[in-house]
């Protein structure tokens, strides 16, 4: 017979919904659409998550431009009340000056990022994989430069609290509660531990794009630097400070695995289809239009459901600092190999269910949140 006690349990389960997760999102939000808007999105549409906020990193592009990209974003997909905090314009110790200095040394670096954008040129094959080419570079603009904003400019506005302090004022507000999802290069995560050394122990743990392992594709990109990654490339030091922090976990979508989760034309077929009823569907449907890639998405629908990756390695990786052509590389030890210097272990995901992955990301993307307005 079961006692008042299990009979109350059971009762408080029944009625209370289960707690949502909180996540902190940090984000180069280039846009409009695109891998860094979708991921933002897949946070934002599960039921099962809490975004407590985003703060805007430049990496894909300038960080002024991102968060008018991602505060028009939040508005046109009905997700207008979620703060976000504008964080850092430049890395901590590389600059585009010495970058195209070590260029005429070192060699062409195919994905530069905001100091010079490049287009993609794509060819997806019937069975949907992607074949990248080299890019076409195009003209590139100074830090505070607002291109045209095809999607309209926001009426929303960036808080006034900067990236760092925000991420530490959440966390500290809900300890070991918060996970922190980083989709770009790691200035403003970095800077957050150097400003409070309990940042990253106070969390859940960290989520993060980057990193490269051993990447099986032709991509001009990886197939002869195989352990280069942009997140990482473009601010190494940061990376550094953060994979060396005392976050309770640390999970890693490596380009091993983001190369293997293509964004196809069935896909964006599949939610174009509910553009009338869905606002996210509607927004990725006329703004999300170069298959590429679903690197960051991944890692949010990963953290959300950890059995869609279905191989990892744990490792002990780091970056390379040195200011030669492998600065930002990705290294990795063994147990037995890895330096005395304080590197610590990562869980690197390598594969994925794919079919599971891709059902996924869509259903997300063509749900219609509560309280969510057509504009």
């Amino acid at each position: 017979m079961k006692t008042a006690t299990s009979l109350l349990i059971a009762f408080a389960v029944a009625v209370c919904p289960a707690q949502k997760r909180l996540v902190l999102i940090d984000q180069d939000g280039s846009g409009p659409g695109g891998s860094n808007q979708m991921a933002m999105l897949v946070l934002l549409q599960s039921p099962q998550v809490e975004v407590l906020g985003i703060t805007m990193v430049t990496g894909n592009a300038w960080r002024d431009e991102e968060t008018l990209h991602t505060l028009r974003m939040l508005e046109l997909t009905g997700h207008a009340h979620v703060p976000l905090a504008k964080g850092a314009v430049f890395p901590l110790v590389r600059t585009q000056e010495e970058t195209r200095l070590r260029e005429a040394i070192d060699g062409k670096v195919t994905w530069l990022g905001a100091w010079g954008q490049g287009a993609f040129t794509l060819a997806e094959s019937a069975s949907g994989s992607v074949t990248p080419v080299i890019p076409a570079k195009l003209e590139s603009h100074e830090p505070y430069e607002i291109p045209t904003m095809p999607e309209g400019q926001p009426s929303i506005k960036a808080i006034d609290e900067d990236a760092a302090h925000f991420l530490i004022r959440q966390v500290r507000a809900h300890p070991h509660q918060v996970t922190i999802f980083a989709g770009g290069p790691l200035t403003n995560i970095a800077l957050a531990i150097a400003i409070d050394p309990e940042f990253a122990s106070l969390t859940q743990g960290i989520v993060l794009m980057g990193g490269s392992l051993n990447p099986q594709t032709e991509d001009p990109e990886f197939a002869t630097h195989p352990r280069h990654e942009f997140n990482f490339w473009f601010d190494p030091e940061a990376a550094h400070i953060v994979l060396r922090a005392q976050w309770p976990r640390v999970d890693v979508a490596t380009v091993d695995v983001s190369i293997k989760a293509p964004f196809t034309q069935k896909m964006l077929d599949e939610i174009a289809v509910h553009a009338g009823e869905s606002p996210v569907a509607r927004y990725i449907a006329a703004w999300s239009q170069n298959r590429y890639y679903l690197w960051d998405e991944l890692t949010a629908c990963a953290w959300l459901d950890r059995t869609l990756i279905t191989k990892e390695q744990v490792v002990y990786m780091d970056v390379d600092l040195s200011h030669g052509p492998s600065y930002g590389d990705t290294l990795t030890w063994s147990e037995k190999l890895k330096p005395a210097t304080g590197v610590r272990l990562v869980h690197a995901q390598v594969d994925l269910d794919l079919p599971r992955f891709q059902k996924m990301f869509v259903e997300l993307m063509i749900r219609r949140a509560e309280g969510a307005e057509m504009h």
